[in-house]
């Protein structure tokens, strides 16, 4: 597969990151990336995170919650400009998702990289109830649930990595 060929596989008007809903469900311009849009959609969620990080778990709970069902319409209205349900550009349920595998973890460069490769992993792996979710619901709410049971289930299994890094003395 040709560079050229995968430019064009994710084509997507750069004029449409004018409008503000569809930057924030483009990602900040991330799902433009021609190569792997969601995982640039998950890559620029960690400087956000960074931000939200040191907020108390309930303001941060509140605001994942806002973004999240902002993201619904959002979502909804750049499917349809692209006529395409969950076109690869719209990543800004990457985000969200992203957001929730990092709920009460204190920011940390091992964090943020773990949260990353498990995040990535169960949004590809889809492990049920995720795939069911991601076949049954549509629009905007199909778009962004599965997600949040990808980010549920990397998560969870962070909070478990990270708790036997510290047990073993690999972190502080």
């Amino acid at each position: 597969m040709s560079l050229a060929s995968l430019f064009k596989r994710n084509r997507v008007d750069p004029r449409l990151l004018r409008d503000p809903g569809h930057f924030l469900s483009l990602g900040f311009g991330a799902g433009l990336s021609p190569v792997a849009p969601g995982t640039a959609g998950t890559a620029a969620a960690i400087p956000l995170w960074w931000l939200l990080s040191p907020l108390p778990l309930w303001i941060y709970g509140l605001v994942v919650l806002g973004l999240f069902l902002i993201g619904i319409p959002l979502c909804r209205r750049t499917t349809e400009r692209l006529g395409s349900h969950d076109h690869s550009a719209i990543v800004w349920d990457e985000v969200v998702g992203y957001l929730i595998t990092m709920v009460a973890v204190p920011f940390s460069l091992t964090a943020a990289i773990l949260g990353f490769f498990l995040f990535r992993l169960f949004d590809v792996w889809k492990p049920w109830p995720v795939r069911a979710l991601d076949r049954r619901v549509q629009g905007g709410l199909g778009i962004m649930l599965d997600d949040v049971g990808a980010g549920i289930y990397a998560a969870l299994a962070l909070q478990g990595v990270l708790a036997l890094l510290q047990f073993r003395g690999v972190l502080a």
